[in-house]
């Protein structure tokens, strides 16, 4: 993840003396006050072909205020010569997780978050992730996971499907097709291919539940009701007693 440049981060703890209360925080590390570094763990320079040369400084053993029992990892990118339109400014990046990959290849897995989000938005837009209500969290995960999948057929049907545009838009070719775009023409090779379900229910009233069956009623969670703030409630108590 990527950090703000007046963030505030919070060293191990040192050593304890046996006296008072144990700390849990150590030094500060402010990004925006090189003062506070002190020494990184590691340093390295890439050449990328687009970015030039790039130093990658680490740092380890530190943590957020809010959860000083989680570690995290430290890293700033920053381009050795700045560009002629503008003056990157270096960028803080966080890692949390189980084991930091080599330094090398770090920057280069953050450069792929702008197609992943370009990815979540598809999902949430045209595939409809978030708008089914299930009950339980082993839907949910079910659901999520049909996701990628669906995601793959729609890249893969890219050379079998037949475009068809909207009158506003402008004919494309089949490799210059997106997974949008496939889904809007896919309709027809649904329709050749077939499908395993079965036939829609015919219109009309509905016979209803059989008699004597059992019928076992879907559980139900408690709602989720936020708290008001502090702010709300203050007015509320000067208010009463005005």
């Amino acid at each position: 993840m990527r950090l703000r440049p007046n963030r505030c981060l919070w060293r191990a703890t040192p050593v304890y003396r046996g006296q008072g209360r144990p700390r849990k925080h150590g030094s500060r590390l402010k990004l925006n006050d090189a003062q506070t570094w002190g020494q990184p763990d590691q340093q390295v320079e890439i050449e990328d072909p687009t970015w030039g040369t790039v130093i990658l400084t680490h740092w380890s053993q530190l943590h957020f205020y809010q959860a000083p029992e989680r570690e995290i990892e430290l890293i700033r990118v920053e381009r050795k010569k700045p560009t002629r339109r503008r003056d990157l400014k270096p960028m803080w990046l966080c890692w949390v997780g189980q084991a930091l990959p080599p330094l090398e290849k770090l920057f280069h897995l953050y450069l792929r978050r702008f197609a992943i989000e370009h990815w979540y938005r598809f999902l949430k837009t045209r595939l409809h992730w978030c708008l089914p209500k299930l009950g339980t969290p082993q839907a949910c995960e079910h659901w999520s996971h049909l996701m990628p999948i669906i995601t793959w057929q729609l890249w893969l049907a890219r050379a079998v499907v037949a475009d068809r545009p909207l009158p506003w838009q402008k004919p494309l070719s089949a490799e210059e097709l997106a997974p949008g775009r496939v889904a809007q023409s896919i309709g027809g090779v649904l329709a050749s291919i077939g499908t395993p379900a079965t036939a829609p229910k015919l219109r009309g009233k509905s016979p209803g539940w059989k008699k004597d069956t059992p019928r076992t009623p879907r559980k139900r969670y408690p709602t989720v009701k936020k708290g008001r703030g502090q702010f709300q409630s203050s007015q509320k108590l000067r208010r009463s007693s005005a």
